[in-house]
């Protein structure tokens, strides 16, 4: 069944607070994790943290994937699986394909519409008013009964602009809630294995060896058939060979904690739940 656009809703009198209110403080449930992963394309959850969702959700966590957009502007496969139309429902598959790789427990897309490259191949952000894009994971925070939010890095991995918007979004919502923390994806250490796609203005405080998991990932990473050949194109010419799917994944993922304004560091149920349950996939990361 497809997933209908969040709907935005608004409180009577219009104000922001009052908005809020109608939803938080969130219940929390004492020995339960429960994380939104909040993203803006389809294979965002995969490539950048999929074996480090798959480690999570195998060790009992609930996982819930929120996307923006159904990633209709990317590329529609080496040879073409759909025409660019089609591209949106397929790449929805996909994802769904994938999200079942990684164990995860739901599935959103947002509705919001993927700008297609133009020749000048530049990314672009999907069109939307940040405020509404804050309410919308609001809402979805709310319903999966969210303690911890992840999502994209300060810097956008590699500058995308629709990643860094969802960053700013997911900002502004953990300042706003008694969501526990916010985490971003591929955070900076010192030996990432994808330099071009570390946050630099993010340093980590968790890296993982994802080595366990990495079945899942690359199994998940195969459900994007659309972007597959995308996924192996800029290292198979550094290398000088076609490089296969499993050459290129990042076997170390790293997490990132936002500290809101005026927070002083404090414990939350996804730390404790690394250290009680994931610690063997813990790695040095320098930054400590």
């Amino acid at each position: 069944a497809r997933v209908e656009p969040v709907p935005l809703g608004e409180h009577q009198d219009g104000s922001w607070h009052a908005w809020m209110g109608q939803f938080f403080p969130l219940q929390i449930w004492s020995g339960e994790v429960n994380i939104l992963a909040a993203f803006a394309h389809p294979d965002d959850e995969t490539i950048f943290i999929g074996g480090t969702l798959a480690m999570l959700a195998s060790k009992g966590a609930r996982v819930h994937i929120v996307l923006a957009t159904r990633g209709e502007g990317g590329e529609v496969g080496e040879p073409p699986l759909c025409t660019q139309d089609e591209l949106g429902l397929v790449r929805e598959d996909e994802l769904r394909c994938a999200v079942n790789a990684l164990g995860a427990s739901t599935t959103t897309f947002l509705g919001y519409v993927d700008p297609r490259v133009d020749a000048d191949n530049q990314a672009r952000p999907f069109h939307a008013d940040p405020d509404s894009l804050t309410k919308q994971i609001l809402r979805m925070a709310h319903e999966h009964h969210a303690q911890i939010l992840i999502t994209h890095g300060t810097n956008g991995e590699y500058g995308h602009p629709a990643h860094i918007l969802m960053n700013e979004a997911a900002k502004e919502a953990v300042d706003n809630i008694a969501l526990e923390a916010l985490y971003t994806i591929s955070a900076n250490f010192p030996k990432h294995p994808r330099p071009r796609h570390a946050n630099e203005d993010d340093p980590a405080d968790f890296v993982f060896s994802i080595e366990p998991w990495f079945q899942h990932k690359l199994a998940a990473a195969r459900c994007h058939r659309t972007q597959n050949a995308l996924f192996v194109r800029r290292s198979s010419k550094k290398a000088g060979r076609a490089l296969k799917l499993e050459e290129v994944l990042m076997k170390v993922e790293s997490l990132h904690r936002v500290h809101r304004r005026n927070e002083e560091d404090q414990e939350d149920a996804l730390a404790s739940f690394i250290q009680e349950k994931c610690a063997d996939a813990l790695l040095p990361n320098n930054n400590e």
